[in-house]
């Protein structure tokens, strides 16, 4: 008899030491394999552009053969590619120059393999910047992107 009560008590202790809050649990665990924060976590999203350019640098290259790399493990999943500006210049400059750069970086995977029927591309030119007070060059330079975006 003494056995099995110190059994339920060893038992007891075992699963209240196991119990976890959801929250806690969420935070502590690694993002479901091929999820839009499995991408953020392990893959970077960006490829940054200079100032009035939309051509893909050698390596921003490098980071959409990672992302094309993964779109490969998981070809279920599919992408927007959103493409980027500076404060500097006006709206509808801005807005053709990130339809470039969304552009650019879509054939960027594309040439890396990944089908071009998994992916679309979007502009906001300046209009939703990473940065949003950008004062100094390196802020501007965070704004000039094209960011992949799981669906």
């Amino acid at each position: 008899m003494r056995n099995k009560l110190l059994s339920a008590i060893a038992l007891g202790v075992l699963l209240a030491g196991c119990e976890c809050s959801p929250e806690s649990m969420e935070a502590g665990s690694a993002p479901v394999p091929g999820s839009a924060d499995d991408f953020k976590a392990n893959v970077k999203d960006r490829v940054f552009f200079a100032f009035n350019k939309h051509n893909v640098s050698a390596e921003s290259d490098r980071v959409l053969e990672a992302q094309a790399a993964w779109f490969k493990t998981y070809p279920n999943t599919s992408a927007t590619v959103e493409g980027h500006a500076d404060a500097r210049g006006t709206r509808e400059y801005n807005l053709a120059l990130g339809k470039r750069r969304a552009h650019a970086a879509m054939h960027g995977l594309v040439k890396h393999g990944v089908e071009k029927k998994r992916l679309k591309t979007i502009s906001y030119g300046k209009d939703k910047p990473f940065v949003a007070d950008a004062q100094t060059e390196d802020a501007h330079a965070q704004n000039r992107v094209a960011v992949t975006v799981v669906n």
